[in-house]
């Protein structure tokens, strides 16, 4: 069973959805939602008390609670639809039934209407609701939420804990992190959180969430940070926290406070196998949303530096074929030409080790590094090359929509294969090239098969071998010779640059007998 990570605003999906890790926000009914310390006009931020809580589980959260919840707020869009889609009929309760009450509300404030019992097409409408959570983040109006709640909305509609309803304006938004920042006018200065340091949230610690689950109004749970650094594959700068606080459909956008009523994470997204909570939810931390908050507050969008490589892991044959103890860093695959990279003189097989003095410990280390530096800054790459370590100063440069700060091969390299015996290679002829879709700048050895000996192996028919252990291969011979050199040196893999439809990647030959 399959998951995957997709935005909730859409009604259709909302009820035909059955395993899916998905966004909190706009499947959900109005209410409260949960928040950290406020200010008022006449002070800063208040500070919590000096011992707010003992390391042991608290004996109530309910001095928390009622401290943060007036920043939290309940967010409701709407937008342009055609035409409806087909309406769920109402569960089977009892006629009266306060359920059957909470679920046909339920479905006119999702633009659905009242439901007759039938299940047969709804009339078409002009507009369609969505909700989810938000906080206020300073006194002059100004509120977070997540980029997915707010997302094609003509209308967005704040209501405070008090049930004042304001209309909102977007300042900005960023779809990279899924964080917008929205702003209202009111007439006094309104209560608002302050930011706490996600990077001291340690995993097991106690957190507590607000939002408005299935329109129930402000609900708070509480639970601890499950795990730190989660990559749940919705964007190139995923750094997740998880936790296990109760957070469902609807709470998208709302805060989560560690124990001193501070916001440590914007909750964002769930992974379910039925829609509802299970345990397991992510929420943005706060390191990352104060810095993208900041800039859109500033500037109404985000700037983010830019490279110019395109990366792949190190894996551990590949560790071993370029003489690394230990799988770590990042590999050069590819140099934009023009960027920043190449103007440094960075390499295509260089092993980025550390960025700007902090080492890499994964690929989203340097993503996000780069990512954080400012446009203008030098930073000093240390790098592997040849097997000797080189200190490179590169002068970064601002990330435009054209560009990519750092990239990913599609599938990166399968270790394990037993023998170069095992790979039916062939000189690339202009024939094969056509049929491989390969521009005419590409030379090497194809891959035409592999033979049964050949084991699970790293590379497939197709791929075009283009160089081994650094050097050039223009024929089959030129492959074997490399291999041999480099079992008889005692290597155990061997590094090879592929084109594997139209994208060059590193792959690590194990070595061994065919």
């Amino acid at each position: 069973m399959s998951t995957t990570t997709t935005p909730v605003s859409s009604r259709a999906r909302r009820f035909r959805r059955t395993v899916a890790a998905v966004l909190l926000g706009t499947t959900v009914l109005s209410g409260a939602a949960l928040t950290a310390p406020w200010t008022d006009a006449r002070a800063q931020t208040v500070q919590p008390p000096a011992a707010a809580m003992e390391q042991g589980a608290p004996a109530s959260f309910a001095d928390l609670a009622a401290r943060v919840t007036p920043a939290v707020v309940n967010i409701a869009t709407t937008q342009e639809v055609k035409a409806e889609a087909k309406r769920p009929a109402l569960p089977g309760f009892p006629p009266g039934s306060p359920f059957e009450e909470f679920f046909r509300r339920f479905q006119e404030q999702q633009g659905q209407g009242p439901d007759d019992g039938d299940e047969g097409p709804a009339q078409p409408r002009g507009k369609m609701g969505a909700l989810g959570s938000g906080f206020i983040i300073d006194p002059a109006g100004y509120v977070v939420t997540n980029n997915h709640v707010i997302d094609g909305a003509q209308e967005i509609t704040v209501t405070l804990q008090d049930g004042t309803s304001l209309p909102a304006t977007l300042v900005g938004r960023d779809a990279k992190t899924d964080i917008a920042l929205l702003k209202v006018k009111a007439e006094k200065p309104l209560p608002a959180l302050a930011w706490g340091d996600s990077d001291k949230a340690r995993v097991g610690d106690w957190v507590m969430a607000v939002g408005n689950p299935f329109g129930l109004g402000g609900s708070v749970t509480k639970g601890i940070v499950s795990a730190r650094g989660r990559d749940i594959h919705s964007g190139p700068y995923d750094d997740f926290l998880q936790l296990d606080a109760a957070i469902n459909r609807g709470n998208s956008g709302g805060p989560t406070f560690d124990m001193s009523g501070r916001v440590i994470g914007i909750n964002t997204a769930i992974y379910s196998p039925n829609g509802g909570s299970v345990g397991i939810g992510f929420a943005i931390p706060s390191k990352l949303a104060s810095e993208v908050v900041a800039q859109l507050k500033e500037h109404g969008k985000v700037e983010r530096g830019w490279l110019g490589v395109k990366i792949q892991g190190v894996t551990p044959d590949i560790a071993e074929s370029v003489g690394l103890p230990e799988a770590r860093g990042a590999l050069v695959a590819e140099v934009t030409g023009g960027s920043p990279a190449a103007r440094a003189g960075l390499r295509q097989g260089d092993v980025i080790l550390s960025y700007d003095g902090k080492p890499l410990s994964s690929l989203r280390d340097l993503t996000r590094g780069v990512a954080e530096t400012k446009a203008g800054s030098e930073v000093t790459l240390r790098v592997l090359r040849d097997g000797r370590e080189t200190s490179i100063p590169v002068r970064i440069d601002r990330l435009t929509e054209e560009q990519v700060a750092a990239a990913e091969p599609e599938q990166g390299a399968k270790p394990s294969v037993e023998a170069v015996k095992g790979m039916k290679l062939a000189p690339l002829d202009s024939a094969t090239r056509k049929r491989l879709g390969l521009q005419d700048g590409v030379h090497g050895v194809v891959v035409t098969g592999l033979a049964p000996n050949a084991g699970e192996t790293v590379l497939r028919p197709g791929d075009v071998i283009e160089q081994v252990a650094g050097d050039v291969v223009k024929s089959p011979a030129d492959v074997s010779r490399k291999v041999a050199e480099a079992e008889k040196a005692g290597q155990k893999a061997v590094l090879m640059l592929v084109n594997r439809q139209g994208n060059e990647t590193f792959v690590a030959l194990r070595l061994g007998k065919a």
